[in-house]
């Protein structure tokens, strides 16, 4: 869950509906720090080779099928996400990478 603005937020769901969008082959969604909001919905999306899919098409589709608080405050066209061996995603050091940022 990401709290932003006093709102949860389900990581879950804004992946689900980003791994709908053509191009798309993975997907994180985080919460990095923000002065504001607490925190900012974080969308990091590695494309498919040779998609072209750049982050104001991602930004442009959120906002056509998710609420307004549910939108990334933040896209970022990543080459790959940490995985432990079994394949799955390392949100934590996500986290800390982009809370550095």
């Amino acid at each position: 869950m990401i709290n932003t603005g006093g709102v949860n937020v389900s990581s879950r769901e804004v992946e689900e509906t980003l791994y709908e969008l053509d191009g798309v082959s993975e997907v994180a969604v985080i919460g990095t720090p923000d002065p504001y909001w607490i925190e900012a919905v974080t969308a990091l999306v590695v494309t498919k080779a040779g998609s072209g899919l750049q982050e104001e098409t991602v930004m442009k589709f959120c906002e056509e099928r998710l609420s307004k608080f549910k939108i990334p405050k933040q896209i970022k066209i990543v080459p790959s996400l940490p995985k432990n061996p079994s394949g799955k995603i390392l949100k934590r050091s996500l986290r800390e990478e982009y809370s550095q940022s």
